[in-house]
């Protein structure tokens, strides 16, 4: 994998990918997880969206050790490097969230109670147990899934923010280029 990218270092436009995945990630697993509908849409779209932002995770945090190593470090780039380092394991908590989740839906979608062909009512009893059950298993999921994106964003947010510090907190005490 190349260090640099038309000059520029790998590490800062792969990030982007990384942040713009994971916060659609983010998003799109707390509507699957509140609203069915939106689930049945567009669930198998959020878990893409999770796995591609979760497999793009270690080459970000490869390309930021090797730009590390260009440019040194201090306590600020080792303590980005560190919330790095743990974002690969919340993004993969999410994907494995949301991927539950989906085969749970689709597993609940095909196990909804349907009368004997015979008209004799048999096997309503044993199908509507396994819809209930698989019912709580999307709530369940639901939430752990919920959870697992708030702590996912968050920490998305707080690798993101220590970046963004290393390079851009000079501006704030820097007066205006034209005096104004």
């Amino acid at each position: 994998m190349p260090d640099f990218v038309g000059g520029l270092p790998l590490h800062p436009l792969v990030v982007h990918f990384v942040v713009v995945l994971l916060v659609i990630a983010v998003g799109g697993a707390v509507l699957i997880a509140v609203w069915p509908a939106v689930r049945r849409r567009y669930g198998w779209l959020v878990v893409v969206a999770a796995g591609v932002g979760t497999a793009l995770v270690p080459i970000t945090t490869n390309s930021g050790e090797f730009l590390e190593s260009r440019i040194g470090t201090n306590p600020g780039i080792q303590e980005h490097a560190r919330l790095g380092d743990l974002l690969v394991w919340w993004a993969l908590g999410l994907f494995v969230a949301v991927t539950a989740l989906m085969v749970l839906h689709q597993r609940g979608e095909k196990a909804q109670p349907e009368p004997a062909e015979d008209g004799s009512g048999g096997g309503t009893m044993v199908a509507t147990r396994q819809a209930s059950g698989t019912k709580v298993a999307v709530l369940v999921a639901a939430v752990v899934t919920v959870g697992l994106a708030v702590a996912t964003g968050v920490h998305t947010f707080r690798v993101g923010d220590a970046g963004a510090r290393l390079v851009w907190e000079f501006v704030e005490d820097t007066p205006p280029a034209n005096g104004g």
